[in-house]
């Protein structure tokens, strides 16, 4: 079992309170209900050897550093190897670099200048395995909750909590839509990645506002187009082979989409281009990738000939 003691513990006197006390019977429910492959990654995760972090790097990566022998570090890596795909990194662990699909230190590279999370309570919605919640934590946040329904991503980010314990970060395999409404408990929301996912963005602005404390920040990243205030692309079937993508605006677009929603002070703070440097496939995650999607003889087209990835990261505060 996992324990939530010391999250329901931490949020007892915030606005957060209520809801966090129901959290631990929840999540036993939802672990009890599971996954057809939940048996085998938990099986991974009791493979993994015992160690201890002598030095711990989440400032400028994530990197842990102990004693390991030889016979130790194949474990880990056998042990980890058993949790593929892994997608978001990279992580150095003992010795072990898990070289995942995305260089997810790029994006926060270019996220990362443009934030102040000294102190924050941050909620990160679609946190995936919960590489940026550790990057959070080393850039000042008091704690994180990542939020993400995949429990394959739920069993990573316990690989590492399990040689990062005491820390301030909880993953919960939990959907935006399963948290109450009005939460009004957090200091940050991030949302990377998910809002061409949705159906209804201005409605995910609008529930990620109300996780929001009055003057919180969101902080949101999505693909996007060249154009004005009124181009949205909508793909008819496929965008770089997935099914799953509704709407990309552009960055004027989105800019009045969040303005909509009632957030002030709307700035787009990074807009850059998608390679397959930052996205590829590599032992950790061998099925096809970016290259695979864009237009061999064009890479400023996906293979269906619309344009490329390009992704823009905004920044608002909810009115105070």
């Amino acid at each position: 079992m996992i324990d939530l003691s010391p999250l329901v513990r931490r949020l007892a006197d915030s606005p957060l309170g209520e809801w966090a006390n129901g959290l631990q019977a929840d999540l036993d429910t939802r672990m009890e209900k599971g996954h057809g492959d939940l048996e085998r990654w938990q099986k991974a995760l009791a493979a993994l050897p015992e160690l201890h972090a002598n030095a711990v790097d989440l400032a400028s990566s994530v990197t842990l550093d102990g004693e390991c022998d030889d016979a130790t570090r194949q474990r880990l890596q056998d042990a980890l190897m058993g949790l593929s795909p892994w997608r978001k990194g990279p992580f150095n662990l003992f010795g072990v670099h898990v070289d995942t699909e995305w260089r997810s230190d790029w994006k926060w590279a270019r996220v990362a200048p443009h934030l102040d999370l000294n102190g924050k309570r941050v909620l990160d919605v679609g946190c995936g395995n919960g590489y940026y919640q550790w990057r959070m934590l080393g850039a000042g946040a008091e704690s994180v909750i990542g939020i993400d329904p995949n429990w394959l991503f739920f069993c990573q980010f316990q690989a590492l909590s399990q040689y990062l314990p005491g820390l301030p970060a909880w993953h919960l395999p939990l959907a935006l839509e399963d948290l109450p409404p009005n939460l009004q408990g957090f200091d940050t929301v991030f949302s990377m990645g998910v809002l061409y996912h949705r159906r209804s963005p201005i409605d995910h602005l609008f529930a990620l506002k109300d996780c929001l404390i009055k003057g919180g920040e969101l902080v949101l990243e999505t693909l996007v187009v060249r154009g004005d205030e009124q181009q949205v692309l909508v793909p008819e079937d496929r965008y770089a082979q997935m099914r799953n993508v509704w709407f990309l605006p552009s960055v004027a677009a989105l800019e009045l989409w969040v303005r909509r929603a009632g957030f002030r002070d709307v700035k787009c703070v990074d807009v850059s281009y998608t390679t397959p440097d930052e996205q590829r496939s590599t032992d950790w995650m061998r099925y096809q990738s970016l290259e695979h999607f864009l237009d061999p003889e064009d890479h400023s087209k996906t293979v269906e000939g619309l344009p490329a990835p390009m992704r823009a990261v905004i920044t608002a505060r909810k009115p105070g």
